[in-house]
């Protein structure tokens, strides 16, 4: 089994520089889903390419002996942002009210998994953010409900629903926060 000890965490804020490693590990990470549009790289891609353009977009990436293990990637949103107004029930103000940090997407490598490195990534994504409260949309079939469960445990609870794109399956919008 791989282990966590051996990564190094690194923040970006302009996706240049990062772009192909963020596409190969993503490639990696949902292989069993690419066939679906909506899982397909050249989506991942045009959805990266936009969010990297929105308020408060930074990544961060983990590396093992240089090499990309894994990824978070997310941005501010404010409120009225598309990505409240999609969400099923409309949440509680306090939600709202002030900007949030959408989560919007975490992923490690196979090889990976369950080492830590995902919850690393995760926090350290969090680790400079100011905003009150972090919010993700997961599927909750995905990982048989074991990356829900996940998300749970990190102090996740699930608040609604969303489809963001006709070629999206389901969501569960969940939020937590930041600290």
């Amino acid at each position: 089994m791989t282990t966590a000890a051996a990564i190094e965490l690194r923040t970006f804020t302009e996706l240049d520089a990062v772009r192909g490693d963020l596409l190969d590990v993503y490639a990696e990470v949902r292989a069993p889903l690419l066939h679906l549009p909506n899982y397909a790289v050249t989506a991942f891609g045009e959805r990266l390419d936009r969010h990297s353009t929105e308020p408060g977009f930074a990544a961060v990436l983990a590396y093992a002996d240089d090499q990309p293990v894994g990824y978070s990637y997310g941005n501010r949103i404010e409120s009225g942002d598309r990505y409240w107004q999609r969400t099923n029930p409309a949440l509680d103000e306090k939600y709202t009210v002030h900007p949030a940090v959408a989560l919007k997407e975490i992923g490690v490598r196979p090889v990976w998994r369950g080492t830590g490195t995902a919850r690393q990534i995760h926090d350290t994504f969090l680790a400079s953010r100011d905003e009150q409260y972090v919010t993700l949309m997961v599927n909750e079939a995905a990982g048989d409900g074991k990356v829900h469960a996940l998300y749970r445990s990190w102090g996740y609870e699930g608040v609604g629903h969303s489809q963001p794109s006709p070629a999206s399956p389901r969501l569960t919008v969940m939020i937590r926060r930041t600290r």
